[in-house]
């Protein structure tokens, strides 16, 4: 049975922040939430919360996932960044964009893209996931709690998979037995998922339309 902390949404508990990092860095699995969806994450560094993750949504090791930074310099570390995904980047953080960058060698390949060598990266405008990230101190994955077009793809349902449109509630019903942590912001969960802005070609794309992608336009399409 997973244990619930329930933080502040502005100004998270620094003690309780500690425990869940604690846990984390000990390989828990957390159901916590974004500025779009709540989200199923770990350590990006915890293998064996990686593998947890993708048994919990059923997805197939060829699937990447998606993490969080928490900054722009953060995102170089784990891709590589042109000058034009620079400026583009520079201009949505923090946000709810999803930016697809080639990969670097710190980005684990159970993560990654393994044909393309690319991963997905979040900068959240949320304060628990931005303090989360700073007391870590490494990336988190972060892969929706909810079912959405783009999930699951040819695979089987799973647990995770049968939560679209869950209240909060059922959602942490659904969720207790197969995390170790949830968080708990008083928030209820999000159903629009993140813009997705493929940066690994000279020209930026919008492959996905989810929040925000009006304002992504002018900075993200040719």
């Amino acid at each position: 049975m997973a244990i619930i902390y329930e933080v502040h949404p502005l100004t998270p508990q620094k003690d309780r922040i500690e425990k869940i990092k604690a846990s984390l860095k000990a390989g828990a699995v957390m159901l916590y939430p974004t500025d779009t969806v709540y989200a199923i994450g770990c350590d990006l560094n915890a293998k064996s919360a990686v593998e947890r993750v993708r048994q919990i949504k059923q997805l197939s090791n060829d699937k990447p996932l998606t993490f969080l930074c928490s900054s722009l310099s953060n995102i170089a570390e784990y891709a590589a960044v042109s000058n034009e995904a620079y400026r583009i980047i520079k201009r949505l953080i923090p946000g709810p964009y999803t930016f697809l960058l080639p990969a670097t060698k710190l980005v684990p390949r159970l993560v990654m893209n393994p044909k393309r060598k690319t991963t997905g990266i979040r900068v959240p405008d949320r304060p628990i996931c931005f303090t989360l990230l700073e007391a870590l101190g490494n990336p988190i994955i972060s892969t929706s709690a909810h079912r959405t077009t783009d999930d699951d793809e040819g695979e089987s349902p799973s647990a995770a998979s049968k939560t679209q449109n869950f209240g909060k509630a059922e959602l942490f019903d659904c969720l207790e037995k197969l995390v170790d942590i949830i968080v708990d912001d008083g928030s209820d969960p999000g159903y629009q998922v993140s813009t997705i802005i493929d940066l690994t070609d000279k020209e930026p794309v919008i492959v996905r339309r989810g929040l925000g992608w009006e304002a992504a336009t002018a900075w993200a399409e040719p």
